[in-house]
């Protein structure tokens, strides 16, 4: 049978212990804890064999946002799978982007955006507002598999920039 003294001390481990795990948790990561938008938290998937994917974010004009990509898809049987930073130095004339690698992960801003290169990670000021959209860069779709998972981060930034890859 417990006696008061070890059911006093119990109580008292349980309601430290969560309080101390998470100062620990603080001492060890001093610079990875801040708050985080809704958006930041979201994985969006990009699927290899689909037109151009709206991710439902809004950027503007001078924001700055940075893309990371993992996984791997399939934009050619005789390829393979590759990851985000695309298959092979190829790029036929009709991909919608003829100076990056074939298969690789490209994005827009708005409907009828320019495209740019994305890749496995990249930061990109948005020079207008629009939809951001992002694309495997091929020009047959059906002979495509896989999917690469997508997480976002925004920040605005002070005046309106080219992008900037970040291999």
């Amino acid at each position: 049978m417990m006696t008061r003294r070890t059911i006093l001390a119990m109580a008292v481990w349980l309601l430290l212990a969560p309080a101390l795990l998470c100062g620990a948790s603080f001492a060890l990561r001093p610079g990875g804890w801040r708050p985080h938008a809704q958006t930041e938290l979201i994985t969006y998937t990009v699927y290899a064999y689909r037109q151009w994917q709206s991710l439902g974010v809004v950027l503007n004009a001078g924001e700055s946002i940075l893309i990371r990509a993992s996984g791997q898809w399939q934009y050619s049987p005789l390829i393979g799978l590759n990851a985000p930073d695309g298959g092979s130095s190829y790029a036929a004339p009709s991909y919608p982007l003829t100076s990056a690698p074939g298969g690789s992960l490209i994005g827009r801003i708005g409907e009828r955006g320019e495209p740019f290169y994305v890749g496995r990670y990249m930061t990109w000021v948005a020079d207008q507002p629009g939809l951001l959209y992002l694309h495997i860069n091929d020009d047959i779709l059906s002979d495509n598999v896989g999917q690469l998972a997508i997480t976002l981060e925004r920040s605005a930034s002070a005046t309106p920039v080219a992008s900037s890859r970040n291999p």
